[in-house]
């Protein structure tokens, strides 16, 4: 069913889901949401469960009509206005909205990327096992693209809440100018040598060189061990390594990209991932140094965390 006419496109707002990960051994990138912590909050604030497809805002949103009769929305990541026909509403909750009202997402004030939940989740053809949009490759959401003034979007059956679920104020995030990203050595750290501890003892700052493919940064140049390679076989990739090139000048890999031929100091660990995605130009990051075996063990508590958050929110269901 017909869902939101855009009337306004914002920035930059595109379909994601979890993303799409049958086909890396192809080349084709995961895509799918950024924070993936603000993307799964956002659809269980609006009812859903599993990889419902939202809309992935960057730095300005969109403006929507609603179409349908009734609908649960819910707007969580980075701290931006929402207003529905002109009354400011609050994010991070349950929103009811219907036919004919005007749905408004602002400049963000903090972060980069909001995530706009609807009941059902938006439907938009599956590409690959993914309705996610990526750009690079112009596949999934849209016809491949961000979102246009004058697009329908259709959402899939659901039937609104009984009753509105609302996040508690103490797990809503707080997305700082100065970040500290958690990042294993490696895999190529050897190339490096006294380097790689420059690099966990360096303070970068993001450049306008930042997308859906990574982040550049910039500050104290790290180079490679003289008579190193400063470059490799082409080989696959993953979303949080960091990659060298010969200015030295680290580049945070993210969803867009499926191999690199430059030398990988550190990989960010995955729950810090969406600290890079609420992440922008002038912002500064510091990378702290853990094992694998913290990583594992960061991964699990994150893990149990977000089971313990989804019975909380699901429980009055």
């Amino acid at each position: 069913m017909d869902a939101f006419r855009v009337l306004s496109p914002g920035s930059l707002t595109t379909v994601q889901d979890r993303g799409r990960f049958r086909f890396l051994d192809r080349g084709v990138p995961p895509s799918g949401a950024l924070d993936p912590f603000a993307y799964r909050v956002a659809n269980l604030l609006a009812g859903n469960t599993g990889g419902a497809a939202v809309l992935e805002i960057t730095l300005m949103g969109p403006v929507l009509e609603v179409l349908c009769d009734a609908a649960d929305i819910a707007l969580a990541g980075a701290d931006m206005e929402l207003t529905v026909n002109r009354q400011a509403v609050p994010a991070w909750r349950t929103l009811r909205v219907h036919r004919g009202d005007l749905v408004r997402v602002g400049r963000a004030k903090s972060g980069c990327r909001g995530y706009l939940a609807v009941t059902g989740g938006i439907d938009v053809p599956v590409v690959m096992g993914s309705r996610s949009t990526c750009l690079k490759a112009g596949i999934g959401g849209v016809g491949g693209r961000m979102l246009r003034k004058g697009d329908i979007l259709r959402r899939l059956e659901g039937e609104p809440l009984r009753h509105p679920r609302v996040l508690p104020p103490e797990r809503i995030p707080l997305y700082r100018s100065e970040i500290v990203l958690r990042a294993v050595p490696g895999p190529q750290e050897e190339a490096f040598g006294k380097g790689l501890g420059m690099f966990f003892d360096g303070l970068y700052d993001i450049t306008p060189e930042a997308d859906r493919m990574g982040y550049r940064l910039q500050g104290p140049p790290v180079h490679h061990v003289e008579g190193v390679p400063q470059s490799i076989i082409s080989e696959p990739t993953v979303p949080g390594n960091v990659q060298l090139p010969a200015d030295g000048r680290p580049i945070i890999l993210l969803v867009e990209q499926t191999t690199g031929g430059y030398t990988k100091i550190a990989t960010v660990i995955s729950p810090d991932i969406p600290k890079i995605a609420q992440a922008i130009p002038g912002n500064r990051v510091r990378f702290r140094k853990v094992t694998l075996e913290e990583a594992h063990r960061i991964v699990r508590e994150e893990a149990l965390e977000m089971r313990e958050l989804e019975a909380l929110l699901t429980a009055g269901r």
